[in-house]
C-alpha cells in the first residue's frame, strides 16, 4: 500500500490531463464515434487533490496544450502500434490506433519541452518506453509461460510486484504490493530510462527517467482501488510547478 497518508496539498489545485481513447460507442440515442476514458482517472486525480481534463487525440498544434498543465498521465489502452518501434505485428496483436499512438507521443514531446510532471498507468508505461526508444515484448505469455497478467476477456489479473532502493516509486507505493493489471505486453528495451520495479515473474513494471524531477510509468492500474500513492505524488509535482 501506499506510504503516503498526507492531506492534498495546500493552494490551488494543479490542472491534470488525461490522455483518452476515441472509440465508437453507444449510449442513449447516440451509436457513434465517441472521446471517453473510464471515470476512475479522474476519481483518482481527484482524491489527490487535482483537477482532471480529458486530452482526446487531436492534431498536433493541439499538443501545446500541454505548457497549461501542470501534470499529465498518459492512461491504459489498446496496444501500441509495432510499427512505432520497428517489429513486425504479433499475431495476437491488437489492431493499431494510430491516432492515438501519435498523439499520445506528442503529449509526451511537449511534456519534456514544458517539463511537466507525468505519470504512465499501463499502456501509458509502454508508451513512454517507446517514447525513449525502447521496445515491447508483445504477447508476453510468450516470455512468462503463463496469463496472469491478463486472464482473459475483461478480468483483471493479481500479481506482486517489488520496488527498488531509491526510486520515487518506492516511496510512494513501499516495498512491494499486489497489484491488479490487464495487459499482454510489457516492456522489453527504455533507453535513458530506469527500471524501478519487477513482478516476481520478471516482468518490468515501472520506469523512472533519473534526470527529470516525474517522470514515473507503471504497468498496473492504480485508479482501481482506494491507494492514490501515485496520484498524489504526481500531484505533489504538479503542485510544486504551479508555485513556482
Amino acid at each position: 500500500m501506499s506510504t503516503m497518508t498526507s492531506e492534498p496539498p495546500a493552494g490551488p489545485r494543479p490542472l491534470i490531463g488525461l490522455s483518452a481513447y476515441r472509440e465508437h460507442a453507444a449510449w442513449g440515442v447516440w451509436n457513434t464515434q465517441t472521446d471517453l476514458l473510464n471515470s476512475l482517472y479522474a476519481r483518482s486525480v481527484e482524491a489527490a487533490g487535482g483537477i482532471a481534463v480529458l486530452l482526446p487525440p487531436q492534431g498536433e498544434p493541439a499538443a501545446d496544450v500541454v505548457a497549461r498543465l501542470d501534470g499529465l498521465i498518459i492512461t491504459g489502452g489498446p496496444d501500441v502500434d509495432s510499427a512505432r518501434y520497428g517489429a513486425e505485428s504479433h499475431p495476437r496483436s491488437q489492431a493499431p490506433r494510430r491516432e492515438r499512438d501519435g498523439w499520445e507521443l506528442t503529449l509526451l514531446d511537449r511534456a519534456v519541452t514544458y517539463g511537466v510532471p507525468t505519470l504512465g498507468i499501463c499502456r501509458g508505461l509502454q508508451v513512454m518506453a517507446v517514447h525513449a526508444g525502447g521496445t515491447l515484448e508483445q504477447h508476453l505469455p510468450d516470455v512468462v509461460g503463463h496469463d496472469e497478467h491478463s486472464p482473459g476477456g475483461d478480468a483483471f489479473g493479481w500479481v506482486t510486484v517489488h520496488t527498488e532502493a531509491d526510486t520515487q516509486v518506492r516511496r510512494l507505493v513501499g516495498t512491494g504490493l499486489q497489484v491488479n493489471c490487464h495487459h499482454h505486453q510489457a516492456v522489453a528495451s527504455h533507453p535513458g530510462l530506469s527500471a524501478t520495479a519487477y513482478a516476481d515473474d520478471g516482468t518490468l513494471e515501472a520506469l523512472e527517467h533519473p534526470d527529470r524531477p516525474f517522470w514515473l510509468g507503471v504497468q498496473w492500474h492504480p485508479e482501481h482501488g482506494d491507494d492514490y500513492g501515485l496520484f498524489r505524488g504526481l500531484v505533489e509535482a504538479a503542485s510544486r510547478r504551479l508555485a513556482a
